[in-house]
């Protein structure tokens, strides 16, 4: 595998247009690359009158690891065209405006979009979807999970207070939001579809047909009934804070990182991708 290939790959399956994160040497954590390649293929679904349901996967053993914070192929340093915001470039800005200007754009900005996206949109979880994977797996409408997936975001190792995309207290409720940053450990997908996060759990050689199928369904619907049912429901969940709370929590996640460069030796307080690994293994 190398980045040569492409980092998404595109198909479309009847009504269906598969969106893959094909980085799987590296569990399809996400450099810039990918998050505007991804955003080209949403794009693309979304301009595609035949297309009516988007399904978001992993190539490999791992729906996403994360954000990309050690690869050969990292590119924080290099500039891409911005997409979702007006804010200008990080490269060249110093210290916390580099940090805060990148992850407005391709985090929060991104994730918003996607969320918007008018047609139904299926997150296919298998494996890891740890930190960054959530946010990905979150702005989806629905989330169908192998039974071998697993989900987490232990960045309060690095003094964060959770991904940038901070959706958790919607996504699984408030009291056991706290036990998952606080603790910082995997819960399985039985446990994520008890507690509401995602829709079906299945067998690990059934979670494409699920998903798959379930597609097929929806598009089987009236496309504009399908972008007002999801409208409707985004609307709600806004009005009952989601936007809100991303926003205030954002400058939280940005003091973190400021705080960190400060006092310490980087912004994710000496971590990679190796520490936060073998951390996780010793729970």
């Amino acid at each position: 595998m190398t980045e040569s290939q492409p980092v998404v790959l595109y198909r479309v399956e009847d009504a269906t247009a598969v969106v893959t994160m094909n980085r799987p040497r590296y569990r399809n954590a996400q450099n810039s690359a990918m998050t505007y390649a991804l955003d080209e293929a949403f794009y693309r679904a979304a301009e595609d009158p035949s297309v009516k349901v988007v399904v978001l996967a992993g190539a490999g053993d791992h729906f996403s690891a994360g954000h990309d914070i050690g690869t050969s192929e990292r590119d924080i340093d290099k500039t891409f065209p911005r997409k979702a915001g007006l804010w200008w470039d990080h490269v060249g800005r110093p210290g916390a405006e580099s940090r805060f200007a990148r992850e407005e754009e391709v985090y929060i900005g991104m994730c918003r979009r996607w969320r918007e996206l008018p047609k139904p949109t299926i997150a296919m979880v298998q494996g890891a979807c740890v930190a960054g994977g959530l946010m990905l797996s979150w702005v989806c409408d629905l989330i169908v999970a192998a039974d071998d997936a697993f989900f987490a975001d232990p960045v309060v190792r690095m003094g964060i207070p959770g991904v940038e995309y901070f959706a958790h207290p919607t996504a699984m409720g408030a009291r056991f939001a706290k036990e998952f940053l606080f603790l910082g450990e995997r819960i399985d997908a039985m446990r994520a579809h008890q507690l509401g996060m995602i829709n079906r759990v299945v067998p690990r050689a059934e979670l494409e047909s699920e998903a798959m199928g379930m597609a097929a369904r929806i598009a089987a619907m009236p496309a504009f009934g399908l972008a007002l049912v999801k409208k409707a429901v985004n609307q709600v969940e806004d009005v009952m804070g989601l936007q809100t709370g991303i926003d205030s929590v954002f400058g939280l996640h940005q003091l973190a990182h400021a705080h960190n460069a400060e006092v310490g030796v980087d912004s994710l307080a000496g971590q990679d991708a190796r520490s936060m690994r073998d951390a996780s293994r010793h729970q």
